[in-house]
């Protein structure tokens, strides 16, 4: 809700309309430069380096103001860390503003690393994003599985070595699972599936 509210503000300065929640999930996912150019493409305006970062500092200002947690997520992610998973970040958004994000939503202190949009050369869906947060979180991507709810968690997982578990209850299509190794409806299920798909990865890579 946070980027939408940005996304409006950034119109409404230009005396442009603001955008329904279908339009700016269509948006999202590939960074924030890109979401600018398709926000203002969407309404006749071309691109301008000012527009880009006017909303940089607006969102990164007030990224948690009406963003809330999924329900179960906290207790999921406890549970994963009682049961020794080690958690990381993998994420277009800019560093500082998911920095800001993950510290008023008090979770801050539950991830070994955050990859940002801008925190390496590439971004998702390029696996070397992944592979650099990985790296940063001191993992090894034969014990490792992304979970995301866009295809280019999935792409990105993939292309990097990693199962990935498409996060049903997120944002994204049905459709945008294509290639994930498992889908979860709910987080609560991701206790179950991440152990068996760390076990059937295992299987894979046995010798013969």
């Amino acid at each position: 809700p946070d980027i939408h509210a940005a996304l409006d503000r950034l119109m409404a300065g230009r005396g442009l309309p603001g955008f329904t929640r279908p339009e700016v999930v269509g948006m999202i996912g590939d960074g924030v430069r890109v979401l600018v150019e398709r926000a203002l493409a969407a309404r006749g305006q071309p691109f301008e380096e000012a527009a880009l970062a006017g909303f940089s500092a607006d969102y990164t200002a007030r990224a948690a103001e009406a963003t809330a947690l999924f329900p179960g997520i906290d207790d999921v992610l406890a549970g994963l860390e009682a049961a020794g998973w080690r958690l990381a970040v993998c994420t277009n958004k800019p560093a500082a503003a998911t920095a800001a994000l993950l510290e008023a939503l008090g979770l801050a202190g539950r991830f070994a690393a955050v990859g940002g949009g801008d925190s390496f050369p590439t971004r998702k869906p390029d696996p070397a994003h992944v592979r650099a947060t990985l790296a940063l979180a001191g993992g090894r991507p034969d014990q490792a599985i992304m979970i995301g709810d866009h295809r280019n968690d999935v792409m990105a997982a993939t292309g990097a070595g990693l199962p990935c578990i498409f996060a049903g209850w997120g944002y994204g299509t049905p459709a945008m699972a294509e290639g994930a190794a498992a889908v979860a409806a709910r987080p609560e299920e991701l206790g179950t599936l991440l152990p068996a798909l760390l076990a059937r990865a295992a299987l894979g890579h046995r010798p013969a």
